[in-house]
């Protein structure tokens, strides 16, 4: 029987992705990306009482640049180079039946407007349906099997010229190593094309020459 359901969001993401390319594809692979989930006003004083007992939460998410009706039941997992085709349900893939996501961040500090998190591969504005804390006696298992994605992603060297260097903090330099460094390329290109994304304010070009990720250009957006 088919039934239909309402949601709306607690709040959303401020995030220093700033467009889906160049947005990690798991949580907890980018360590120094943070961000901040913002209640709504409809979320009362006291929801998140406690909440800084955990060190880390699931967030429950729209993807909201999906539109409606756009699911996919076999869809081409990046891990797999995007030349095998596995069930929706098998996969991470934002085209979804109902296009919920979930992402596990470290939580950095909790107030009544909002949390700051760390880790996310969630963009700026994403709507948060839910918050709910990580516990670890139910939800590490050392012995789970992961399928096809048994190994984290392969990271790259990332360099960067003087010139760019420069107008980078430590810690912006530190965000964009981390994210380039994961090859946020289709999984289906491997070549020296030019790519550029948005990350923390700042539009960034590189490239990718014998497997090292040279980072070509900065500019404020």
């Amino acid at each position: 029987m088919s039934e239909e359901f309402s949601m709306r969001p607690v709040g959303r993401i401020e995030s220093c992705y700033g467009e889906k390319f160049g947005t990690p594809r798991q949580s907890g692979i980018v360590s120094a990306a943070r961000g901040r989930v913002i209640f709504s006003e409809e979320v009362p004083e006291g929801a998140s009482r406690g909440l800084e007992e955990f060190s880390h939460v699931w967030l429950v998410f729209v993807f909201d640049q999906v539109d409606e009706g756009e699911e996919k039941w076999l869809v081409r997992p990046p891990r797999l180079g995007g030349n095998e085709k596995k069930g929706v349900f098998a996969t991470r893939s934002p085209f979804r039946p109902n296009r919920i996501g979930l992402s596990l961040v470290k939580l950095e500090e909790v107030s009544e407007s909002g949390l700051v998190v760390s880790g996310l591969d969630l963009i700026t504005g994403t709507p948060i349906l839910d918050v709910k804390p990580y516990i670890p006696f139910v939800e590490a298992l050392p012995d789970a099997v992961g399928g096809f994605a048994t190994e984290p992603p392969t990271k790259m060297i990332v360099e960067f010229p003087d010139e760019v260097r420069a107008l980078l903090t430590e810690e912006e330099r530190n965000l964009l190593e981390e994210v380039l460094s994961v090859d946020p390329r289709p999984a289906y290109h491997d070549d020296e094309r030019e790519y550029g994304c948005l990350i923390s304010g700042w539009q960034v070009r590189w490239h990718v020459i014998d497997g090292t990720v040279k980072v070509l250009s900065v500019a404020r957006d």
